[in-house]
Formats: structure tokens, C-alpha cells, sequence
């Protein structure tokens, strides 16, 4: 696996499982924070961040469904990297459609940008990534954090009143990022990229026990933390978004699809319709991603045609009891 190593790009610098072929995440490095206090480094404010992404990256999406969900977009910019990532990484290439080139820097590949807020990183190069151009340096690069720094430390920005980290609620929503991350955020991944059978049915076995569990979950309320829409939801949401059309082939978790749950597939269409949410997905990107940049998973690059899913049809999810916040009107034929 590529990554940085003293500042120098190497393609065989990282393994990405261990001895026994289990696939192992590497951890983030760029961990400060944004924080609405006066003695803070990193204050909100809005045109100074910079959030760079990748449609087909589940991690990015968070942080554009949570500015999408606050409405954020005129506060906080967007680059896009090409969906396909070979031996440089992640590369700009705004003459392909749905990406960007680099807004700030005019970079040509993100661990350009890595190397000027850290000139001796040793680390993967990953999104998504908070730049702040006030002090011309990397945030953080870890999504969950990012995602909550958007979430709680932007209201005085943000033009719809959505708090996704509400009070009462938080405990459980930590409670359930944790409880969701290994074996199903993670867990498609684990599948994924293991290289012996064992950690692979392990990964599995995970996998499904989880998605049934929140499947049963989902039967009786609207979302995972009750009657509220949180950051659990839009955690939970890029990776199902992804499930059929990708991981479920690509990544053979090939147990159940998530159109087949009774609870878990109207849940998913719930979050679709929810305003805002849809325009952050674009399958184009997620399928030309995986499909094409994992040769030792997919030595031949085919992209999997299928399936179409309806992620527009009716859902009944506002039988249950909860409602998404008043500022997130029922959604229109444009969202």
C-alpha cells in the first residue's frame, strides 16, 4: 500500500493486513480541532476551511452529508479527487466529470498537501481531509471527528437549525459509533481486503449478526437513537448506501443485500429522501472506485453493472414514532 514515509512517497511502504490476513486500519494522524472558544487555534469561521473528498469514500461522505444536513455548503469549500486512485494516490483531475481541481493550492495529488502541512509525514494519505487556509495547514483527517466538528461547533454558519448531536441523545450516539464502526463500517472492509478464509468468514459473521441486529433495532423506531436523526444515522447511512452495489460483490459479502432487510432497506430510503442527503451521493464515483482501484481484489477492473435500486420509492418510516428536524422539510423532486 502507497504512503508517505519522512515526507517521500513510496508505493510499498504499508500492509494492509497482518500475519494471519487480517485487514488492519492504519490510525489517522492529523487529530487537532475546531473549537468556538476565544484562546482556540482553530475557530469557526466561515470561508476558512476547506474540506477535500471523494465521492466514492464512505469516510468523506459523512462530512458532506453532515454539511449538506446543517447547510453548510456557503461556509465550507469542496475539491473533489478523481475516483480513480492508483500507485500516486489520490489525484485532482477536474476535466472528469463530478471532480474538481485542487481550490486552494492548485495541487496536482492530495499528498501534496500532506507534505506542506507536515514536510516529515509518515502516514497513509486519506480523506477527508479539513484544511484551514488561515494558517495554511492540515485540521484533521479523521471523519468522525470532522463530522462533529461540523456538526456542533458551525451553528452560528449554518443556514438550517439541525443538531445531530443533540442533548440527552449523545451518550447513546457515541454508544452506537462505537458499536456500528468495527463490524460494519469497518467490517465491509475487514471482508474485503482479508487474505485467508478464517478472518474473512470472521469479518462475516460480524457483519450480518450487526445488520440483523439493527434491522430488528429499526422495526420498532425510526432511527438508532431512538426518535432523532444523529451523527449515528449519517455513520451508518455511506456505508448501506454502498452495500449492494458494491460491497456486497466486490467485497463478497454476499450473505443477505440490504434491499432484502425489512427495516433496514426503508431506513435506507429514509435517509436517501432526506433533503439534502441525496445530491451527496454519486454512485458514478463510488462504483468506478472500488471496482478499479483494488487489482488484487479485481485483477481485471470490470465494473459490476447492476443494480438499479430505488432509493426514491416510499418508505412508511413516518409511521414510526420521531420525525427529522423541523428545518428538514419533507423532501422535493430537486433533493
Amino acid at each position: 500500500m502507497n504512503m508517505l514515509v519522512d515526507g517521500e512517497w513510496r508505493t510499498d511502504a504499508y500492509e494492509t493486513t497482518d500475519d494471519d490476513g487480517s485487514f488492519q486500519r492504519q490510525e489517522t494522524t492529523f487529530r487537532d480541532r475546531i473549537h468556538d472558544e476565544p484562546d482556540a487555534r482553530f475557530q469557526p469561521e466561515a470561508g476558512r476551511y476547506h474540506l477535500y473528498v471523494s465521492y466514492a469514500c464512505p469516510w468523506a461522505h459523512r462530512t458532506l452529508v453532515v454539511r449538506a444536513l446543517k447547510g453548510l455548503e456557503d461556509a465550507i469549500s469542496v475539491s473533489v479527487v478523481d475516483p480513480y486512485r492508483d500507485e500516486d494516490g489520490w489525484q485532482f483531475t477536474p476535466e472528469k466529470e463530478g471532480c474538481t481541481r485542487d481550490h486552494v493550492h492548485d495541487a496536482d495529488y492530495l499528498r501534496e498537501l500532506y507534505v506542506k502541512a507536515d514536510p516529515d509525514a509518515t502516514c497513509r494519505v486519506t480523506v477527508p481531509v479539513l484544511w484551514d487556509e488561515q494558517e495554511d495547514t492540515i485540521v484533521n483527517n479523521e471523519s468522525k471527528e470532522i463530522m462533529r466538528m461540523l456538526d456542533t461547533e458551525f451553528d452560528e454558519y449554518a443556514e438550517r437549525d439541525v443538531d445531530l448531536y443533540p442533548e440527552g441523545y449523545r451518550e447513546e450516539v457515541d454508544r452506537i459509533l462505537d458499536e456500528i464502526y468495527e463490524p460494519i463500517n469497518n467490517g465491509v472492509y475487514r471482508a474485503g481486503f482479508a487474505t485467508e478464509q478464517e478472518p474473512y468468514e470472521e469479518a462475516v459473521d460480524d457483519l450480518f449478526a450487526a445488520l440483523d441486529h439493527w434491522d430488528e433495532v429499526l422495526g420498532e423506531q425510526r432511527y438508532l437513537a431512538g426518535d432523532r436523526l444523529t451523527e449515528a444515522d449519517v455513520a451508518i447511512f455511506t456505508t448501506l448506501v454502498r452495500f449492494d452495489n458494491v460491497y456486497h460483490t466486490h467485497f463478497m459479502c454476499n450473505v443477505q443485500y440490504v434491499r432484502e432487510y425489512d427495516n433496514l432497506w426503508p431506513y435506507l430510503r429514509d435517509l436517501y429522501q432526506t433533503p439534502g442527503v441525496a445530491r451527496t451521493v454519486h454512485m458514478d464515483h463510488i462504483k468506478e472506485h472500488y471496482y478499479t482501484t483494488h487489482p488484487d481484489v479485481n485483477p481485471h477492473r470490470i465494473v459490476a453493472r447492476g443494480p438499479d435500486l430505488a432509493f426514491d420509492a416510499p418508505h412508511d418510516r413516518d409511521e414510526l414514532p420521531g420525525s427529522p428536524p423541523a428545518d428538514l422539510a419533507p423532501a422535493s423532486a430537486d433533493d
